[in-house]
């Protein structure tokens, strides 16, 4: 069926079809101060406000800025918004950095790990005390980790033409939904491919976790590192845990994933009603479920209803559909100021398309335990020499025969030339994307040319330790945006300043009047 999809798209006027999709990012960092230490200031007013600022706010700690562009129709639009948002917060960081690694910089104990503070609304009191929960609930230095999510989507005139071509009677909304759940289902099929060729957290600082792991070494006495890894953030080490693991949230139709986070999200968890909820007159977390939101729920890909959407995501997911994926399985990159290249972005996005258009069956139980288990030894070992990895067939896009153990050099391989096809549709006007993908097919047959090996190299050569070595990064970043001309895009952001300060007041004076209380209780009863 991919092969005539494809014929179908290498029709005369079909290749805009998957051409200029919507894409935008959404990429962490901490701030620091000039040792590299966690900043314990508060967010800087000169951004405007965390809680109503459309383009700049905070995730889970005070000092962890996210950049959030809009959604553009090419790679190049994307960065020069990231770009410009870099710049115009460089500017105004008064004698801070940005940290360049997923990894954190030097922290102090966890509980002095400062939670991001969204002001005296409803919604920023919900925003802060939903991240006082995760605090508790999984500690405050695992929060500290950064990533990058890509968000992604075909152009609107796809999805009429692409029903019809496929001959379904469903509704538009459904038929979306669920061509955008087999996407899902394929990528958590591939995701180990994003991980192995993006992974650049391959060490990190022992502040971070001091007690180490079986699989570190020490390379000095604040650095730990293992020597084949790739990404350490989406490890046993980052973000995987066992409560959420116990969760199996089903990609296998849009109903299954909506009525698993449903669940998730209405069931009592017995270890975090322990915690409570509302206690000596202070909210600990929101509520004691397995999940507080739906945002709580990690995963390398997550269908996510539309950004105008004033709904919480289930109730937004039944009623309107799935309008986009959010791919969260990037590490920052400390070799790109901004944190991401276009190469990123471009195989990216001929790897979310190439998932679309493959066909995508039901993943089982069987095969989710196998899914689980490669994600997990490519990140932790992905660049060990002859590393083979559990297949199924045909589920898993396996080059021959009917399922086993497969080298991940061949596997990726033949990966990247089933996506060749792809690339060359979104390719029409010369963009880079087969060269894109030339690229990544280089670092699978040669390791050492990953993001994580040349990282872990660069430490090793230069002897100066996981905390040094980025500093320097971050300093050579901060100097870089700073020296560079002013752009239109950020007058565009500083106009946006003191509009965002505004509409957190009237937030605030509008709420001031109504229970807090009462305010959640209205949004739990919507799911």
């Amino acid at each position: 069926m991919l092969e005539a999809r494809l014929r179908w798209l290498e029709e005369p006027g079909n290749a805009r079809l998957i051409r200029l999709g919507r894409r935008g990012l959404e990429k962490e960092s901490l701030r620091v101060d000039a040792e590299g230490r966690l900043s314990g200031r508060r967010h800087p007013e000169a951004l405007g406000s965390a809680l109503t600022h459309p383009n700049l706010t905070t995730d889970y700690s005070e000092a962890l800025l996210e950049f959030v562009t809009p959604p553009e129709p090419s790679n190049w639009q994307t960065l020069q918004w990231l770009f410009d948002l870099h710049a115009f917060v460089h500017r105004r960081l008064d004698g801070e950095l940005l940290w360049p690694n997923s990894m954190p910089c030097m922290l102090n104990p966890g509980d002095e790990i400062p939670i991001a503070e969204y002001g005296t609304s409803h919604l920023g009191r919900m925003k802060t005390v939903y991240r006082r929960g995760l605090g508790h609930r999984y500690g405050r230095s695992m929060q500290a980790i950064a990533g990058v999510h890509f968000n992604f989507s075909p152009p609107a005139e796809f999805w009429p033409a692409y029903r019809e071509r496929e001959g379904s009677r469903e509704a538009e909304i459904d038929f979306r939904s669920s061509a955008f759940m087999g996407l899902a289902r394929n990528y958590r099929r591939l995701a180990w491919l994003a991980v192995y060729l993006f992974g650049a957290s391959p060490a990190f600082g022992k502040s971070f976790r001091p007690e180490g792991h079986p699989m570190l070494e020490a390379l000095d006495d604040v650095t730990w590192y293992a020597p084949y890894a790739t990404s350490l953030r989406m490890s046993d080490l980052g973000y995987r845990n066992k409560t959420q693991a116990r969760l199996n949230i089903s990609l296998n139709s849009a109903h299954d994933y909506i009525e698993g986070l449903r669940r998730a999200v209405t069931t009592v968890e017995p270890r975090y009603e322990a915690i409570g909820v509302h206690v000596d007159g202070e909210y600990r977390q929101l509520n004691a479920n397995i999940l507080q939101i739906e945002n709580e729920y990690y995963s390398p890909i997550r269908p996510k209803p539309g950004k105008r959407s004033v709904s919480r995501p289930t109730v937004s997911l039944r009623r309107d559909g799935i309008e986009y994926v959010e791919v969260r399985t990037l590490d920052l990159s400390p070799a790109d100021p901004v944190g991401v290249n276009q190469n990123e972005l471009r195989f990216l996005e001929t790897l979310l398309a190439f998932c679309l258009l493959a066909d995508s069956p039901p993943i089982s139980a069987a095969e989710q335990q196998e899914i689980d288990a490669r994600d997990l030894a490519v990140a932790r070992e992905g660049r060990r020499p002859g590393l083979v990895l559990e297949r199924s067939a045909p589920a898993s896009f396996a080059p021959k025969g009917s399922g086993g153990a497969i080298a991940l050099r061949d596997w990726g391989l033949d990966v990247l030339d089933r996506m060749e096809p792809v690339a060359a549709l979104l390719d029409a006007d010369g963009e880079g994307y087969s060269a894109a993908l030339a690229a990544q097919r280089d670092a699978i047959r040669h390791p050492d040319a990953t993001p994580s090996a040349r990282l872990l190299d660069a430490l090793l050569s230069s002897r100066t330790g996981f905390f040094d070595y980025m500093l320097e990064v971050a300093k050579a970043h901060h100097e870089y945006f700073v020296s560079s001309e002013p752009s239109a895009g950020e007058a565009e952001l500083a106009a946006a300043v003191p509009a965002s300060l505004a509409e957190q007041r009237r937030l605030e004076e509008q709420d001031a009047k109504t229970s807090f209380g009462a305010y959640l209780e209205r949004y739990f009863a919507e799911a």
